[in-house]
This record gives C-alpha cells, structure tokens and sequence, in this order.
C-alpha cells in the first residue's frame, strides 16, 4: 500500500468511513429536507469527506467551497487562523452547514463560525468527520454533527495530510512520529 513505512497503523478503515458517512448523510438529509441547505466544504482536508457526504444526501442542496487554515506544514497548529470566505458567497437567510475533516483545538472552526455568523445566515451547522477533544482550545466547543473520536494522535488519510501527503488514503491512519517530528 502506499507508504507502508511511514504510517503506524490504520485507525478508521474504509468500511468504518463508508458506514459513518452514509449514516450521517441519512441523518442530515432528514434535518435538511425542503430547506436547500448551502453545503460549505472547508479546504482542503474536507473535500474527500465532503464529496463522500453529498453523495449520501437525497435532498436538494448547493455547495461552496472556501479556505481556512492553521497548519502550514507543521503537524501542530500555529494558533493564527486564516479565512478566506469567498465574497460571492451570500449566507443570508440560508440554512449553512460547514464540513470540517477534524476538529482539533477549535481554533479555525470558532473563527469560522463567528465570521459567518455575522453573514445573517438562518442556521448554521458544523460536520465534522473526526474529532479530538483532548486537544480542545476553544473550551465548550463542539460538532453539531461528528463522525468518529479520535485520541491525540496525528493522523492523515481521507483528505487529511502532513505537508500535502496521504490525502489519497482511502482510511484514516496514524503517521509515524519520525515522519513529522522534526517539523
């Protein structure tokens, strides 16, 4: 498989993912029927998940795309969030549901909501595939909606990377700690 010698082992195979993600289309397309919600998948590391949800949903919705980050190429947050919120993008009135990949120490979500929040929108939902409390930031924070807990590993596949690596694995695994402890 693809870098067998840098990943530790595999933490949500593609089955588990699959089942998580059909289950969460159900729930979401019963939430969203006749609302045409205003899907927003947050760039990069959603966009797997986020094709993989929209596909489960049976209900008529738009989707947008924007970029948040924290990373770089670090595999620790640097605290300073960047947006960029399209400005075409109209969130008012509209019921918006934002696609994360993980939430980690919150810091990108919080400053996402808060800055959509001032768009008027008529409700806004964050979904996100993993979640790592243990490293919760932003205290209180949640996932109206979330796939899997995770423990503080760093992990990548299904979207999420290190350095712009792994994206393309079809599960989420665990990075070796020598891959990316020098960063």
């Amino acid at each position: 498989m693809y870098c067998p010698n840098e990943i530790d082992r595999i933490l949500i195979s593609e089955e588990e993912i699959k089942q998580k993600v059909a289950e969460m289309g159900r729930v979401l397309t019963k939430e969203y029927e006749g609302k045409n919600p205003l899907f927003i998948c947050v760039l990069k590391g959603s966009v797997v998940f986020f094709a993989d949800l929209i596909r489960e949903m049976h209900c008529p919705l738009e989707i947008n795309f924007l970029k948040a980050s924290s990373y770089g190429n670090s595999s620790v947050s640097s605290g300073n969030v960047k947006l960029d919120v399209g400005a075409g993008i109209d969130f008012k009135g509209r019921h918006v549901v934002i696609v994360e990949d993980i939430l980690d120490t919150a810091r990108t979500l919080y400053a996402l909501k808060n800055e959509l929040l001032t768009r008027e929108p008529a409700s806004l939902k964050l979904v996100t595939l993993l979640d790592k409390p243990s490293r919760r930031v932003v205290k209180g924070f949640t996932a109206d909606y979330e796939g899997f807990d995770i423990d503080d590993l760093f992990v990548v596949g299904y979207g999420l990377d290190y350095d712009e690596r792994f994206r393309n694995l079809p599960y989420v695994a665990v990075l070796k700690p020598e891959v990316y402890e020098n960063t």
